[in-house]
């Protein structure tokens, strides 16, 4: 399949939430939404940006159009989607799924109001000014999904507490991949904890890096956030059955199809809150007033059923602190 096939053929894999041929055709305000990521495991944040815009007045296929564009984890696809939603002249460009996104949006737009949600802080990225005036035609919402990678190390060793390695998963080609590394290996410093660093950015390349913790004994596994790693999390998550690796995840999703433990922001209300940033920049708000969000709620999300099958109990400790238990 040639590039240009494929980018219409990713473009569309959402199409059961399009209405055909809209953006140009439709007299109602058209958003981009451009995501680094897949649309299935976004279902639940896309119905969270949904009721954003319902909160602010806007129903999508009423009084609004959205126009999808999922890059599937090609991240090298992200700059091209995002041209093609300027062309058609979206009134919002929602830049999702992280920094790759963001990335594309802004250097393809000065002008159209883009709302993004991050996992860092944009301020520290480089996409605002500050968090409270970010200036120009951006603003948005910080997950804090790369700062959660140290706690999350921290979680899984108070699960499996005589756990001698931690294999750690990250994407080299992520924008973030150096803090994460760094995040990840200040706090296995600080506990104690002998860790594996490894790369994954494809299919294969995941496949080998399980393969790897197998080979060095890993008797656990932190998979870092990121979007290409929630697009293959099917993947991911059977092949950590496959080899009985317990493994700790970032969103509650990840725990809902059968990981072990997630642990994270509620990205759906974040999505929410973008949602809702989409609709007060449709309105008339300029995005450049309008201070970045700072998610305040996290999650902690057990599998009891993923940890019975792996043979271990859950420290009460661990079972008190959690946000919700899936038996």
């Amino acid at each position: 399949m040639r590039r240009r096939e494929f980018i219409a053929f990713v473009g569309g894999t959402a199409a059961a939430w399009l209405l055909p041929a809209r953006a140009e055709q439709s007299t109602v305000p058209v958003i981009g939404f451009l995501n680094a990521a897949s649309p299935r495991p976004f279902a639940n944040y896309v119905a969270g940006f949904r009721a954003g815009l319902k909160e602010t007045g806007y129903v999508d296929g009423q009084n609004v159009a959205i126009e999808f564009r999922w890059a599937e984890g090609h991240y090298d696809l992200l700059p091209e989607m995002a041209a093609d939603l300027v062309r058609r002249k979206v009134a919002v460009l929602a830049a999702t799924g992280g920094a790759p996104s963001i990335t594309a949006a802004k250097a393809t737009t000065t002008t159209i109001p883009i709302v993004f949600t991050i996992g860092t802080d944009p301020a520290r990225a480089g996409f605002v000014s500050s968090l409270s005036r970010p200036g120009g035609n951006i603003t948005g919402v910080n997950l804090f999904v790369v700062a959660m990678e140290s706690k999350r190390l921290g979680l899984l060793r108070a699960l499996i507490p005589g756990v001698q390695l931690i294999a750690v998963l990250l994407n080299p080609n992520r924008q973030t991949y150096a803090q994460q590394k760094s995040d990840v290996e200040e706090a296995a410093h600080a506990i104690g904890q002998q860790v594996h660093l490894l790369s994954a950015s494809n299919e294969t390349e995941i496949d080998a890096a399980f393969a790897t913790a197998v080979q060095l004994r890993a008797g656990a596994m932190l998979v870092t956030g990121d979007p290409f790693f929630s697009s293959q999390h099917d993947k991911i998550i059977a092949l950590a059955a496959r080899h009985a690796i317990p493994a700790i995840y970032e969103q509650r999703e990840h725990a809902l199809a059968g990981g072990l433990m997630s642990y994270g922001t509620n990205l759906s209300e974040g999505y929410h809150q973008a949602g809702v940033y989409a609709g007060r920049i449709l309105k008339g708000e300029k995005p450049g007033d309008l201070p970045v969000v700072q998610s305040s709620k996290f999650e902690l999300v057990i599998n009891l059923k993923t940890a019975k099958a792996l043979g271990i109990e859950i420290p009460p400790n661990l079972s008190a602190e959690a946000d919700e238990i899936i038996e």
